[in-house]
């Protein structure tokens, strides 16, 4: 299918994706926040996860469906395929890696999909408290 945009505005849609503060991780934050569960907001530990509670040593990802190949939502991209598998293969790769070299380091690993935060807010959030 050709792309009903021109090149132009193709990559201005595209960079207006966020990668920090999506309605998805000010929604989190304002949950935390109300619950007055101290927590930090991008911290600097490797992986890049979203969110850090101290208080539980928790890491918390806030994944999107189409970046992180949701396993319910993702669709194959149309255009431009080589691209796209190989950027979201790498970036299912890297999370693989993350959890696994975070949780070596005694962190409790938390990923949450963007559609969850969307559509069953509380279990989403049930995840994160426990």
């Amino acid at each position: 299918m050709v792309d009903v945009h021109t090149k132009k505005q193709r990559s201005y849609n595209m960079s207006r994706i966020r990668s920090k503060w999506t309605k998805q991780e000010v929604k989190v934050h304002n949950f935390l926040k109300g619950r007055k569960i101290k927590h930090k907001t991008h911290p600097n530990i490797e992986g890049n996860p979203d969110f850090f509670i101290k208080e539980t040593n928790s890491i918390v990802f806030i994944d999107g469906c189409f970046w992180h190949k949701c396993p319910r939502c993702y669709v194959k991209p149309k255009s431009n395929k080589r691209f796209w598998m190989q950027k979201i293969r790498k970036n299912t790769e890297r999370d693989s890696y993350a959890n696994k070299k975070l949780r070596k380091s005694g962190f409790n690993v938390t990923r949450i999909w963007e559609h969850e935060i969307k559509e069953t807010f509380d279990e989403a959030f049930n995840k994160i408290i426990k």
